[in-house]
């Protein structure tokens, strides 16, 4: 009878401390609320992650406002990949290890345009394929849809200085 009442009454003291459905306790999950991950460890410790996501960093730049005469889609989007942002104060940097590629937002005649360019520093031009690549991007960067085709401005026939693709942020 010992055998089955320590036991029980252990039990029933432990999960008296808690919730039943509180996973915070004695347990794999941690005691009295251990972080479970390496990031909820660092947070706790006072490590705060300096690194945005693309999207959060890209909303904090102003978007970049310009009027022209067209009206032809096309030449908008030169129009934006011609003031879109190529440095840090006025792009985020997206890309990677290979290449960095800057990103910003341009409005031209309230046509929003996500573009895509080199540096300043960088005068290599991009590939076309970078261009739908880029359109599949653009949800995940800058959390809007494509709202059509990239559209690139070319300083030779075959590569481009910049893509930019209009964006549906509703």
């Amino acid at each position: 009878m010992k055998k089955i009442l320590l036991p029980a009454f252990a039990f029933a003291a432990l999960s008296a401390c808690t919730g039943l459905f509180n996973r915070e306790g004695v347990g794999f999950t941690g005691i009295d609320g251990e972080p479970r991950t390496l990031a909820e460890a660092e947070a706790r410790a006072g490590q705060v992650s300096r690194n945005m996501t693309v999207p959060v960093a890209l909303g904090r730049l102003p978007t970049v406002r310009v009027a022209t005469d067209e009206a032809d889609l096309a030449k908008l989007a030169r129009t934006a990949i011609s003031n879109g942002g190529r440095s840090p104060a006025n792009a985020v940097e997206v890309g990677g290890n290979r290449r960095p590629l800057m990103l910003s937002t341009v409005a031209v005649n309230n046509v929003l345009f996500a573009v895509l360019r080199t540096p300043d520093s960088d005068l290599t031009p991009m590939e076309p394929s970078t261009g739908q690549a880029f359109v599949g991007s653009v949800p995940k960067l800058t959390g809007c849809l494509p709202a059509g085709n990239a559209y690139g401005a070319s300083r030779s026939g075959r590569s481009s200085s910049g893509f930019a693709v209009p964006i549906n942020c509703r």
